[in-house]
Order: structure tokens, then C-alpha cells, then sequence
């Protein structure tokens, strides 16, 4: 079990999850980071008392500097905050800020030899051809908190890499499964987010909806367990019971079950390899309804569609399309474009930008950049 953790994005629902989840195992918490909701960090950092605090708005940071004047809290912002409390003071770091803005911190712990319990999907969506090898390089360990992708990690415990066929990467359909985009025309945000399992931001209950959340891990799970797009298989799972499954070279299928419950993902990237008592609800079978499976119908859901067609183009394809669709969230949840125009966004960005095929890192913050005010001037 780690002895201290970093929590960046500790106002969100992970990192909320991730305080509770180090206070029940007795793990210190360190260092805190948000972007600008200062008042809920003001009352983690009375509450939990870490060294470091981190707020992305330099405005907001200022402001916290004041509100915690009468602790010996130190208090950063921008970037460079964002990256202290990654590569500093704990032993681990929780990256569950959301969008490409974790990119550098995650490199800076990798840098530093930390645990990562890796919850940023962008990371790994925007250039998980650099972190994964980087953080081989440098030793560091990557221990995903995603629920599929921690139940795959588990399924693979104890596996040798030979032995893998191909993963089976479960997901609900969220709250609109079977429907067109014809009926979809009308989607509200406040229709979007509620999603029929799971308890989470507004960003990812919308790309729940969308499954471009799916698509999304159908990458970084390419890149965590070093498989190629024909070896990932979507299977849609309404009850979200079964977290993913593995299928090995000589048939056998393990699979993950467990509630829907993030915490269980969160507790055990932070206690791995060992396991603890945890606080949540228990699997009850006799309570169980029917377990389902469906394929995916991609002209349903052309948002994972693109996602998976993205995968295999490689480069800075990925990019794009997870900084367009970021974009174009967040206006849906403004009330400024269509449910439907969120794919339409991240498909135009994606064809009209050009795709680099083998980027470094600052081709890739380009290409993430470059989507983002395609999406504003075109879109809102």
C-alpha cells in the first residue's frame, strides 16, 4: 500500500472519491489540485491538511492564497503548480483532471518515479505512444483507476503477455442504447448526464451517452496493455455488472464483477498489489436481474465508431477528436449547440486538420490546440 497521495482534480467526482478512499485506508494526502472551485478546496485543505495545494486559474489560486493565508498551506497555480503537486510530495498521484491539461503533470510524476493511478483519459488518448514508454523508461507504474480498464488489469494479473487473445471491453450504452440520432435530435444536457449506473461528472456522463466515452478507452487500452485495435472487442453490457473481460489463447474468458461503484477501482490503485477492507456495497447475486450482452450498433453510435477509426489511424488523430469532442461538450452543456452536433464537431476537426503521423510531444499540444479553435469558430 502507498504512504501518501497526490490528488489531482480533487474537487471532481474521482477525486472526491479518491479523498474518501485515502481517508478510509489512512493514507495522508499530500497535495491537492483543481482548476478553479476554490471553495471546495478551501475545505479539503482545512480538512485534510496536505502540504501543497494547486489551482489551475492563476486568479482563482490567488484567491485561495488569501483564503488559506492563516495555514502554513502553500498555495500555486497555472501549470507549473499543477506539475509540482504531481512530481512532488507523495508517493503517488491521482490524475483525475479532466482533458489534455493532465498530459504534462503525468509526465512530470512518470519523471519522478511515482505511482500513477492514471484516471485522465486524454493522457494516454493524446500520446500514449510517449507516457507508456516513457514511464517503462523510468520505471514508474501505472495502475489504471478506470473501471473497465482496472478490471482488465486485474483479469491480467498473473497473465503472461503471450497468453492474451483479445480484451473485452464492456460498456452500458448509457441512457440512450438503441435509440437513432433522429431521436436523439432534442437530447437536453440535463437529459444526457443521467446516466442508468454510475455517478459521474457532467463531461463523462455526456460521453457516456454518446459512448465516445467507449471509444476513449477502446484507446487508452490499446496503449495500458500494449494491443493493437484488433485485439479490443466492445461489448455492450446494460447492467454494468461485469467491468471487462479478457478472452486467453485457449478460450478460457476471465471476467470482473463487482458494483457499480468507482471507489472499488480508486482503493485498490492505491492499495495494489495488496487488497483491503473497503467501505462499499457487496455483490448480491440473489438480488441480481438478468446479465445481457449486445454488439455495438455503430450507426447509433458514431461517436465510438470514430474513436475506434481514429485508433487505427494513429498520430495525432486521437487528438484531435478527444480535444474537438472536449470542446464540443462542454457547449452542448452550455445549451449552445445539439446533442448531435458533438459528433458532428469532432468528425469535422478530424477531417479537416491535418493528421500527424509519428508526433512529438509539442506537435501533439498543437494538434490538441489546433482542434479547440476549430470547434469554437465552426461550432459555437
Amino acid at each position: 500500500m502507498i504512504s501518501s497521495v497526490s490528488i489531482l482534480g480533487s474537487t471532481g467526482s474521482i477525486g472526491r472519491q479518491s479523498i474518501a478512499a485515502a481517508s478510509h485506508l489512512g493514507i495522508p494526502v499530500k497535495a491537492l489540485a483543481a482548476n478553479r472551485k476554490i471553495e471546495m478546496v478551501e475545505q479539503q485543505a482545512r480538512r485534510l491538511r496536505p502540504e501543497f495545494v494547486a489551482i489551475y486559474d492563476e486568479t482563482a489560486a490567488n484567491d485561495l492564497r488569501i483564503k488559506l493565508a492563516d495555514t502554513d498551506i502553500k498555495v500555486a497555480g497555472g501549470m507549473e503548480g499543477l506539475i509540482e503537486a504531481a512530481a512532488g510530495h507523495a508517493e503517488c498521484v491521482v490524475t483525475a483532471v479532466s482533458g489534455s491539461v493532465g498530459l504534462k503533470p503525468t509526465l512530470a510524476a512518470i519523471d519522478a518515479k511515482k505511482r500513477i493511478a492514471l484516471a485522465n483519459k486524454e493522457t494516454l488518448v493524446c500520446a500514449g505512444d510517449i507516457v507508456m514508454p516513457r514511464a517503462a523508461q523510468m520505471g514508474a507504474e501505472i495502475v489504471p483507476v478506470d473501471s473497465e480498464h482496472s478490471a482488465i488489469f486485474q483479469c491480467l494479473m498473473g497473465r503472461k503477455k503471450g497468453e492474451l487473445k483479445q480484451i473485452l471491453l464492456t460498456g452500458s450504452g448509457g441512457p440512450f442504447r438503441g435509440k437513432s440520432r433522429a431521436e436523439l435530435r432534442d437530447v437536453t444536457p440535463e437529459q444526457a448526464v443521467k446516466h442508468p449506473n454510475w455517478s459521474m461528472g457532467a463531461k463523462i456522463s455526456v460521453d457516456s451517452a454518446t459512448m465516445m466515452n467507449k471509444g476513449l478507452e477502446f484507446i487508452e487500452a490499446m496503449h495500458l496493455f500494449g494491443v493493437t485495435p484488433d485485439d479490443i472487442q466492445v461489448v455492450v453490457h446494460p447492467q454494468s455488472i461485469i467491468h471487462s473481460m479478457v478472452e486467453l489463447i485457449d478460450g478460457t474468458v476471465i471476467a470482473q464483477l463487482g458494483v457499480p461503484d468507482m471507489g472499488l477501482p480508486i482503493q485498490l490503485a492505491m492499495t495494489y498489489p495488496e487488497r483491503s477492507q473497503s467501505p462499499f456495497e457487496r455483490l448480491d447475486f440473489w438480488n441480481m436481474k438478468d446479465m445481457t450482452f449486445e454488439a455495438p450498433d455503430y450507426e447509433k453510435t458514431p461517436c465510438l465508431k470514430l474513436a475506434m477509426d481514429c485508433a487505427r489511424a494513429g498520430g495525432t488523430a486521437p487528438c484531435v477528436m478527444s480535444a474537438a469532442n472536449e470542446v464540443a461538450v462542454s457547449l452542448f452543456l452550455q445549451h449552445r449547440i445539439g446533442y448531435n452536433d458533438i459528433y458532428d464537431s469532432a468528425l469535422a476537426a478530424v477531417e479537416s486538420i491535418e493528421i500527424i503521423k509519428e508526433p512529438d510531444l509539442e506537435a501533439i499540444l498543437a494538434a490538441d490546440e489546433a482542434a479547440r479553435i476549430f470547434v469554437r469558430e465552426h461550432f459555437s
